[in-house]
């Protein structure tokens, strides 16, 4: 019963596979071959939602693949991000997470304000506007879906604000890891926090940290962005209710929500496989185990899965990009999400620099 179940997402997830291998070839290719360089200047992860974009826009994929593309972007890039945990130690979530922290808050705020101001100017309906603020403050496109309910938005309305975030995060997804490493020159730390914070989707902000790895050899700002995200989207319980607070206030009815619906579960699994890798190192190293260079075998093959996983569902989010619907958006949301999303990079380089002295010092 279950092979039968899984076997209809196979075709997608297979295709998201083959652009994942194909991305690889053609990395190989620009890099060594055409430009006769020990990098390509391009990298596969970058070069896996560029063919996605293009082949989804030029083919119609069918409704078969369209399923197994679904489970990839959903459940193999949360799966992904949980295998990121095993290049992480205890005291790196928790110095990551002390500096994150305040400036997500930060970020947060500003966006709320600058929103609040922009729909005096360009005016959008209420709802639209909450969703655009969540969606860029928190994360993306799932925090439009989980607050759409508790605030009745319609279901254009939903449509227009994921368009909105999905184009200016694909944008800053591709652009932020070669901006940042040329405004913050190489310093690890400040570009993880940037990519953490300034990017809106918790997929494009894996897929900004491993192109910054992947060109830049810095496997610590993808460290850094995917700790920074991943509390960001905590955060969701906190907005969520808050926002329902605020637009049904002085209203009978009420909107029935719950916080453990909302909450993302698989920021438990990338905690627990921290957790794994500092067990397992304590084991190894304490007891002088024998088996050490198998053990580190095993986190060798876990931190390329995560790079495949990642890449597969950068392949399978290119694919699903519909480039006609974006068009379709109202100049009027267009502007309010392209300002709020330059904000909340504006506001995070500031931060920065405002608390740059304490970075140094926690460093």
């Amino acid at each position: 019963m279950f092979l039968k179940k899984s076997i209809k997402f196979f075709p997608g997830i297979i295709l998201a596979y083959i652009f994942y291998l194909f991305s690889i070839v053609l990395n190989n290719i620009i890099g060594t071959e055409l430009l006769g360089l020990e990098k390509s200047p391009i990298s596969t992860v970058m070069i896996a939602i560029l063919l996605g974009i293009i082949m989804g826009n030029a083919f119609t994929p069918r409704s078969g693949m369209i399923v197994g593309l679904d489970f990839t972007q959903k459940y193999i890039l949360k799966l992904g991000i949980i295998f990121l945990g095993i290049r992480l130690s205890f005291s790196e979530l928790i110095k990551f997470g002390t500096i994150a922290i305040p400036l997500i808050i930060v970020c947060i705020i500003s966006v709320l304000i600058v929103i609040k101001l922009l729909i005096k100017k360009f005016p959008i309906s209420s709802k639209m506007s909450y969703l655009i603020a969540i969606g860029t403050s928190v994360c993306g496109a799932t925090a439009i879906v989980a607050t759409a309910p508790v605030i009745n938005a319609k279901k254009t309305e939903v449509a227009y604000a994921i368009a909105n975030i999905t184009l200016f995060g694909i944008l800053a997804m591709l652009i932020y890891p070669y901006f940042s490493n040329f405004y913050f020159e190489n310093n690890a730390l400040q570009a993880g926090l940037f990519l953490g914070t300034a990017i809106h989707e918790t997929s494009q902000v894996a897929a900004a940290g491993l192109i910054y790895d992947q060109q830049f050899n810095s496997p610590e700002t993808l460290n850094v962005a995917t700790v920074t995200k991943l509390i960001r989207n905590t955060f969701l319980v906190i907005m969520i209710p808050l926002f329902a607070f605020l637009y049904n206030r002085g209203q009978i009815k009420k909107n029935n929500y719950s916080i453990l619906s909302i909450f993302p579960y698989f920021v438990l699994g990338f905690i627990g496989m921290i957790i794994l890798r500092n067990i397992g190192d304590q084991i190894f190293i304490i007891y002088e185990h024998n088996n050490y260079e198998i053990w580190q075998n095993f986190i060798i093959n876990i931190n390329d899965l995560a790079t495949v996983f990642l890449t597969m569902a950068m392949a399978a989010v290119g694919i699903s990009i519909n480039l006609n619907e974006l068009k379709s958006m109202g100049y009027k949301p267009f502007i309010v999400g392209f300002i709020s999303a330059i904000t909340v990079g504006l506001v995070s380089i500031l931060t920065m620099q405002f608390f740059d002295k304490i970075i140094k010092f926690i460093m």
